[in-house]
Parts: structure tokens; C-alpha cells; sequence
């Protein structure tokens, strides 16, 4: 069937490579897959689509989550995510993930990993809906780009991981539920490839760039969403998006992340009139979870008439601040904000995809050989709502959980690989495709954002209904494969949207804006 692949191939026509496990992805996610399975004895194959450093990991900028401290436990951090995941976490899941975490973030700290420390030991912060302080961060805020130094450094170094940069993706080789490799594009010599192993592992990140505002790097098209599910893979959760409440809202300045744990050390929320409002809305105030914060925030826009609202530190140490965020502080003061004085303009932007590709506790997915780790995998840990910093911790569980299972069997694991080519001839097609993605970009968000209702989701399907003749078309250039995938994504959040009615987690509906019992259950699809 058309659909089935992006582009005419024929593999007998192209060049091989082989290996034991081929990564897709070079986050935190890949690259600890691909340091545990070399550590185990396997050879890697590692394919990005840009360089190594362009990554969601590279910018997270809070911290990573881990029962560490001497007041916290595993039990604590399983009620906290279990509560913000809104009913549907997997408990088994959880489980892994609070149990496992801590050895792995000790793993992270043994390969070079540097986090903030005191006299005391590790520097522990709280952020929104965690009942302790149990947020390690490196530099003050830019953890992100600590872990992927020291990833990509030991990467680099290691003789059986191979890294191919610039190489795109375009779609997996599954015969008979069974993946054999994939179809990659090299962007540089501009020719096909075909990667063929034993393991294929989905570590591709999340789908931030469908949103017109949002958090993430570039490359966050949902690829790996849209290869997997063309394939036959089933995905789940799809309506679950997580908005950041707080990223910069300044003329002239791109959207950048204020990350949540400048909350935890005790900024306020402030409307266009100066009111700090947060209690009025939840408990816990500024560290509510955050599709609370990010609800309240859109309801003290509307009702004052703005687009934004204000992050309040001036009434904390201007020099912990400074020592604390440097980098926070360094971007705003590239646009003349001194955050010490004067408060942080901000409002809600796509941030994190709580659903994605389905997978159980060791990362397979409904196709044999084909594994997920990271944002792009749904095993069920973060359900609804992903609490804070638990994100990066989960591509680290779940990546050395993967290699733990492939390796009982793959040694003694045989493949005869066979041919593959697409059996329909994908005509060409030439169209404006980078005014239909900045279509898209403003259609997710006003009719698929942070509040939404059964009009604007019909809309929205309607919309990829128009353009759903470009399955049957072949495209030439990564940014229209990138164009496709956005499509096939964007229309799985806003079907699976239109389905749930009712509110919950990440997911709100003003025409269900309440939570029901009955629709404590998971949406899955499958092509």
C-alpha cells in the first residue's frame, strides 16, 4: 500500500551496512543504549539526524530525578510520579524506573558526569509536584548539556560504536512483524543507505516542533513516531502533550525554557497586574504540576486581556540567583532583562510527549526487534502527565533494560535478512512545503494546544484530511520527510485527542473539562 514507505527504493540497488544493533537517536536515550551494549559485548551503529550535540538532552536545562537523598526513597518518588501521572502511569513501569534510577544516574556520575555539590554532597532541588528535593542539576541549569558531554565523550572513545552523523531516517524494514534495518538518508552524499541489524532501537525524541511555541531543538519532527506507526507499531497516548508553563515571552527573543526549578527555589507567578495567583489555584501553588500551572496561567491571561504572565525572583538573593541559573540569567540579560530586578515575561509552550511508540517493561515494541527508549517510547511511566526531571532518568532505565534483554538472546539470534522495495510507484510531487509546515505549526496550536475542544479537533482533522494524498507521493529533501512525518503525528495527537472525552493530565477538553473513572484506560493505535 502506498502509504507503507515514504520513498521508491529498491534495496538490492543500494549500499549495506550490518551490524548488531543499529541506534536511531544520539540523546541520553541512544547514547546510553549504545554504551550498554557495548559494555556488553555488542557493536553499534548509531545514526543521527544532525550532529550528536543536536538533541532535547543537550537543552534540558532542571535536572534529572533520583531518589538520593537521605529523607527521599523509591517508594516516595513512585507516589509522586503515580499522583502527577493522573491514573494511568504503568505501576510495573514506575517501579522500574524509581527502583533502577538511582544505580543508573551513579553510572552516569562513574562514566564523568559532574552534578552540583555542596559540603555536604550532591546539591538536591525540588521541582513542581515532588514531595522532596531529589532534582540533581549540573552547572545551576544546564544538566542537560553535562550529560551530553559526558555521553558523547565516551562514545567517541569507544571502538565498537560507530557514530553517522547526519544520517536521516526515512523508514524501517519490517516483513512479517519483523524489523530488519532501516532505510536512511546520508544528507551530506545525498544518497540512500540501507542499515540492517539484529536490533533497532528508537531513541529518536520527542514531537515539540509541531507546536508553533514550543521548547525543543529542531530535529523534535516526531520522526520516529511516524516510521514506526507506518510500519505497523503500536502507539499510545498520543493526546498526552505536556505544555511548559514558563518559557520567555519576549519580543525579538526565541522560546526559551525557564526551567520549573527556578520555581522550586521560590519564584512566584505574577499576572499583567503584579497578583501572584498560583494558591488560588492548587495547593502546592507554584510547584502544582504542570498542566494546573500551565491552565491557571491561560486563564490570567485571558481574563487580563495578555499574552503573558511574569516569573518573579527579585525578591531572592540576587547572587544565589546569579550562582544558581547562570545560564537563565546570561540569555535574558542578552535581551536587557536583569531577572534579579525585574520579573521573567513568560507563558505556556509544547514541551514533552507523554505517549509515543508502545512498549513493555524492556522496551519492545509490538514488532519483533524493534525496541524504544526515551520521549519517543511509551511504556507507561510517565501516563497523563510527566512529572518533573523524570524524563531523563527514564532514557536511562529503559535504554539499559533494552540491552539487558537483547543481550540473553542475540548471540545465538539468526537472521536471514531479506529484500525490501516500496511495491507502489510513488509519483513526485512539488508544492510549498515549508508554508504548509508553518500551516500546521499554528494549527497545532490553536485547535491541538493546551485547551481544547471537539470543534477545533474536527478542524484540525479535517485539515490533515486535505493533505492525506501526500501518502501516495514521493518527496525529495529531508525537510519534506520531515513535512510527511509532521503530518502523520499531528494527525495521531489530534485523533486520539477527539476520542478522550474527558480532561485529564496533559489532555484538556473545555467541552469534557472533567476526569472520568471510565476513561481511566489508553488509547492505542495501529496502522
Amino acid at each position: 500500500m502506498p502509504e507503507r514507505y515514504m520513498l521508491n527504493f529498491d534495496t538490492r540497488n543500494l549500499p549495506q551496512e550490518e551490524d548488531e544493533y543499529i541506534i536511531l537517536g544520539s540523546g541520553i536515550a541512544g547514547l546510553y543504549t549504545s554504551l550498554a551494549a557495548s559494555q556488553a559485548g555488542g557493536s553499534v551503529t548509531v545514526l543521527t539526524k544532525q550532529t550528536m550535540m543536536d538533541t532535547g538532552t543537550d537543552k534540558a536545562q532542571g535536572g534529572i530525578a533520583a531518589a538520593l537523598g537521605d529523607t527521599d526513597s523509591p517508594a516516595l518518588h513512585r507516589e509522586d510520579t503515580l499522583v502527577a501521572g493522573a491514573g494511568l502511569c504503568d505501576a510495573e513501569a514506575v517501579n522500574a524506573l524509581v527502583s533502577e534510577g538511582p544505580d543508573r544516574v551513579r553510572e552516569l556520575i562513574k562514566l564523568g558526569a559532574i552534578f552540583d555539590c555542596d559540603n555536604e554532597g550532591l546539591c538536591l532541588t525540588r521541582e513542581g509536584a515532588h514531595s522532596r528535593r531529589r532534582i540533581l542539576h549540573a552547572s545551576g541549569d544546564a544538566t542537560g548539556a553535562e550529560i551530553q558531554r559526558v555521553l558523547t565523550k565516551r562514545v567517541l572513545e569507544d571502538d565498537r560504536v560507530k557514530v553517522l552523523e547526519n544520517h536521516y531516517v526515512v523508514d524501517l524494514l519490517v516483513r512479517e512483524n519483523v524489523c530488519y534495518g532501516v532505510l536512511a538518508y546520508d544528507r551530506l552524499a545525498r544518497t540512500l543507505k540501507v542499515f540492517r541489524g539484529k536490533v533497532v532501537v528508537l531513541a529518536t525524541g520527542g514531537v515539540g516542533r509541531l507546536f508553533e511555541h514550543n521548547t525543543n531543538p529542531e530535529i523534535a519532527t516526531g520522526d520516529g513516531v511516524a516510521i514506526a506507526f507506518r510500519a505497523g507499531a503500536e502507539v499510545m497516548d498520543m493526546e498526552f502533550i505536556q505544555f511548559h508553563p514558563t518559557v520567555l515571552n519576549l519580543p525579538g527573543a526565541p522560546r526559551f525554557l525557564i526551567t520549573e526549578a527556578v520555581r522550586g527555589e521560590g519564584a512566584y507567578l505574577r499576572n499583567s497586574r503584579g497578583q501572584r495567583f498560583m494558591p488560588r489555584y492548587h495547593d502546592l501553588a507554584e510547584l502544582a504540576p504542570r498542566d494546573v500551572v500551565v491552565r491557571a496561567i491561560l486563564k490570567e491571561m485571558a481574563e487580563t486581556g495578555s499574552n503573558k504572565v511574569y516569573l518573579d525572583l527579585t525578591h531572592l538573593d540576587p547572587e544565589v540567583i546569579k550562582a544558581r541559573f547562570p545560564n537563565i540569567t546570561r540569555t535574558c540579560a542578552e535581551y536587557n532583562l536583569d531577572i534579579t530586578v525585574v520579573p521573567i515575561p513568560v507563558a505556556p509552550a509544547a514541551h514533552y510527549m507523554m505517549g509515543g511508540v508502545k512498549t513493555n517493561l524492556v522496551g519492545e515494541t509490538s514488532i519483533k526487534g524493534l525496541y524504544a527508549c526515551g520521549e519517543v517510547a511509551c511504556p507507561g511511566v510517565h501516563g497523563a502527565n510527566r512529572l518533573a526531571s523524570n524524563s531523563l532518568l527514564e532514557g536511562l532505565v529503559f535504554g539499559g533494560r533494552i540491552v539487558e534483554e537483547t543481550r540473553r538472546f542475540l548471540k545465538d539470534y539468526r537472521l536471514r535478512y531479506p529484500e525490501f522495495a516500496c511495491d507502489w510507484l510513488l509519483e513526485p510531487v512539488k508544492m510549498d512545503f515549508a508554508s504548509l509546515r508553518k500551516e500546521l505549526e499554528v494549527l497545532m496550536g490553536q485547535k491541538v494546544g493546551p485547551v481544547r475542544s471537539g470543534a477545533g479537533l474536527k478542524e484540525a482533522l479535517e485539515f490533515f484530511d486535505r493533505w492525506s494524498f501526500l501518502s501516495r507521493h514521493q518527496v525529495e529533501g529531508v525537510e519534506e520527510m520531515e513535512v510527511k512525518n509532521m503530518l502523520q503525528v499531528g494527525e495521531l495527537v489530534a485523533e486520539a485527542a477527539l476520542a478522550r472525552r474527558e480532561s485529564r493530565g496533559g489532555h484538556y477538553r473545555v467541552d469534557y473539562p472533567d476526569t472520568h473513572r471510565r476513561w481511566q484506560k489508553h488509547i492505542i493505535f495501529r496502522r
